[in-house]
């Protein structure tokens, strides 16, 4: 079965307008640059598996410090808390398994990480994408920049969902009952006209001392 022809393919831009008058517009949309280079994807497999996000980020932390000079280097792979890790150069490994231990409350913590090559992710084909030259856009492209763009704040902020939360600096907010007011933002990145953006939104949200647990 042929699935092509249920893609949905948005129709060209004819033109660009000529009435009216131009005009400046602020938005919470900031343009990316993009690298003309690509980047290497692997699968990560964690037993114990259903570690929390948070958890699964503290062991491949631990994971690329320990491995820095067998495997990893000058690299520094970006994780998405689950399945994919990324980075900018191949890694020397086949299908490794690595055992990683973290420390724990009373006594450590040991994890097998298994690591798969999946594929290489060229951001050349996004950028021709983008410009016309290629008729859809490669999905894998978009979720390698998202993830590249949610890995640090996943690591400095409280994830949850798309957003990022913390408490306030210098003052709490509580409401009493172990709730709390934490202050974020929302971020995702978003294929345009001919380039790549990355839109920001400001949130606040009622939470409760449970919602650390929860990335």
């Amino acid at each position: 079965m042929d699935i092509s022809k249920y893609v949905f393919k948005p129709p060209q831009r004819p033109d660009f307008g000529t009435m009216g008058r131009t005009i400046k517009l602020q938005a919470n949309f900031f343009e990316m640059e993009i690298p003309k280079l690509e980047v290497y994807h692997y699968d990560i497999d964690i037993k114990p598996e259903k570690c929390p996000r948070r958890v699964n980020r503290e062991i491949v932390e631990h994971m690329v410090q320990h491995f820095k000079t067998q495997i990893f280097g000058d690299r520094k792979p970006v994780y998405d808390g689950r399945k994919n890790l990324y980075t900018a150069m191949p890694l020397p490994i086949g299908r490794d398994k690595l055992e990683v231990t973290i420390p724990g409350e009373g006594k450590d913590r040991s994890f097998k990480v298994a690591i798969k090559w999946v594929s290489c992710v060229s951001l050349q084909a996004l950028q021709e994408a983008l410009s016309g030259r290629l008729p859809n856009i490669p999905f894998e492209t978009i979720q390698a920049l998202d993830v590249v763009m949610r890995h640090l704040p996943s690591m400095r902020y409280t994830p949850v969902g798309r957003s990022f939360f913390t408490p306030s600096e210098g003052c709490s907010n509580p409401l009493g009952g172990g709730r709390e007011v934490w202050f974020g933002f929302h971020q995702s990145v978003r294929p345009s006209l001919w380039k790549m953006m990355l839109n920001i939104d400001g949130q606040c949200a009622l939470t409760s001392f449970e919602l650390i647990n929860v990335s």
